[in-house]
């Protein structure tokens, strides 16, 4: 196992919920020790929401102090990608904090799932991308999408960037919410399949069900992702 980076095509796609769930599953149906991690997190003052969610659908309690600082190193105030957060807030984003902090988890737990702000390719910094600093790590990613229109512009143009940066990627995660246009939904969920078995032979596909109640969430199955 060890550290994946959970990243998707858009903000609001899903990434929390999708993540929540992973987590989930490695716990309950792999029956590996798992803990969750959100890389920056912005729009909040001293706690992470997206942490939050995670631990209502794992149903575990508060963290402690250290707990927070390790699994939400960098958390800013106002809601924007974390490069303009940063510097709203007057702070520099420390790179470094995050990935020893992941590392860190990393000795502690047998999987650790790093949630990314916004979409694959945001910025941390001026010079820095979400999808560079995951790969100069060295993490492995796991993409979230979902059947809105233009989700599958958004999909193919992030596996591309994966793709050039020569990044493993475990697997598609497609978020079904609640149906916009279940003709679009069905044509995305046909192409992208097709599409990831054409360009990433192997890397598996999962279709998480529509969430009703966050206290009693359900499973999703992830067979076949490699963690």
């Amino acid at each position: 196992m060890g550290i994946v980076l959970i990243s998707g095509v858009d903000t609001g796609i899903g990434k929390s919920i999708a993540t929540a769930m992973l987590a989930r599953f490695v716990e309950n149906k792999l029956h590996r020790s798992v803990v969750t991690q959100k890389m920056v997190q912005t729009g909040n003052n001293g706690f992470s929401e997206d942490l939050e969610l995670h631990r209502r659908f794992l149903k575990r309690p508060a963290p402690t102090a250290e707990e927070m600082r390790l699994q939400a190193p960098a958390i800013f105030t106002y809601p924007s990608s974390p490069h303009l957060a940063a510097e709203i807030d007057g702070r520099k984003l420390d790179l470094n904090a995050i990935k020893n902090a992941a590392e860190k988890l990393s000795g502690q737990y047998d999987c650790v799932l790093v949630e990314g702000a916004g979409g694959l390719c945001v910025p941390l910094t001026r010079k820095l991308l979400t999808v560079d600093f995951a790969r100069d790590c060295g993490w492995p990613l796991i993409l979230v999408t979902g059947g809105k229109l233009g989700s599958i512009n958004h999909t193919v143009l992030s596996l591309e960037a994966v793709k050039s940066r020569k990044m493993v990627l475990k697997g598609l995660i497609y978020n079904n919410f609640p149906s916009l246009d279940p003709v679009i939904e069905k044509g995305t969920v046909e192409y992208l399949k097709d599409y990831l078995a054409e360009n990433f032979p192997g890397v598996p596909m999962a279709i998480l069900p529509e969430v009703k109640d966050f206290d009693d969430p359900g499973d999703a199955d992830f067979t076949g992702f490699e963690l």
